[in-house]
C-alpha cells in the first residue's frame, strides 16, 4: 500500500519485562515490531513511534493523587485508572526497549506531557483538547493507511486506533504485535472487538509481511 506508515505504540522499557507497568509477553511484541520495521524500511515507508512522556508529577500516578494503583477514579473530569509511576521524561523507563530497532524510526511522537490529563492515544490527550502533532505529520506525508501495533492493547493501542479511524485513516491492527494490561482478563479481546467494530482490520504480522501492495 503506497501511502502507508507503520505506527509503533509505546514500546518502552516500563511497559516491558522488568518495567514499572510491564505487560506479559512483551518480548514477543518487540520481535514482531522489528520484523515489521525491517519490512517498512525496505519498502521505503515511514516508521513512526509514540512515547509516553510523563512529567514526574503527573496526576495519573497513584502516588501523586493519593490513590491506589489499579483502581478507577476521576482526573480532570474523566474516568482515570490510577497507574504506578512510569515513563517519566528522560528516565530509563521511558526509553525504547533496548532490542527495538529504533535507529530506523523516522519520527517520534511524545504524549502524556500535561500533568493534569492522561494521554492514551498517540493523537490526542484523553480530553481531545490537545493534539500531539501526529495527525499533522501524517497529513504532511499524505498517509492514508496505518499499520498499528504496540502496548497496551486495551489502552494506548485501542485509543490510538479509534482516533485514527475517527480521523479518516484506514487501519490494520497487528494482533500478534499487541499485548494488554488486562486488569480484567478479557480486556484485550474486548479492545480488539471494539477496534474491529469501528472499522479496523485485524491482521497478523505474517499477512503484512507477505503483502507487496
Amino acid at each position: 500500500m503506497k501511502n502507508s506508515a507503520l505506527l509503533l505504540v509505546d514500546l518502552q522499557n516500563d511497559f516491558c519485562t522488568g518495567g514499572a507497568l510491564a505487560v506479559k509477553e512483551s518480548d514477543t511484541v518487540i520481535d514482531t515490531a522489528n520484523r515489521l520495521i525491517d519490512y517498512f524500511q525496505r519498502h521505503q515507508r515511514p516508521i513512526i513511534a509514540s512515547k509516553d512522556w510523563h512529567p514526574a508529577d503527573h496526576l495519573s500516578f497513584a502516588k501523586n493523587s493519593g490513590t491506589v494503583v489499579g483502581e478507577i477514579g476521576q482526573l480532570n473530569g474523566r474516568p482515570q485508572v490510577w497507574w504506578p509511576v512510569h515513563c517519566v521524561q528522560n528516565s530509563h523507563g521511558a526509553d525504547f526497549h533496548p532490542l527495538l530497532r529504533d535507529d530506523l524510526i523516522s519520527h517520534i511522537i511524545y504524549k502524556g506531557q500535561n500533568r493534569l490529563i492522561d494521554s492514551y492515544s498517540a493523537f490526542f490527550d484523553n480530553d481531545h483538547e490537545y493534539q500531539t502533532g501526529l495527525h499533522t505529520l501524517l497529513q504532511s506525508m499524505q498517509i492514508e493507511h496505518l499499520t498499528i501495533l504496540g502496548i497496551a492493547t486495551d489502552y494506548c493501542v485501542k485509543f490510538t486506533v479509534l482516533d485514527a479511524l475517527q480521523l479518516g485513516y484506514q487501519v490494520s491492527v497487528v494482533m500478534d504485535g499487541c499485548r494488554g494490561v488486562n486488569i480484567q482478563p478479557d480486556d484485550s479481546q474486548l479492545a480488539f472487538n471494539q477496534m474491529q467494530q469501528h472499522g479496523a482490520v485485524l491482521v497478523d504480522s505474517v499477512t503484512v509481511l507477505k503483502s507487496d501492495k
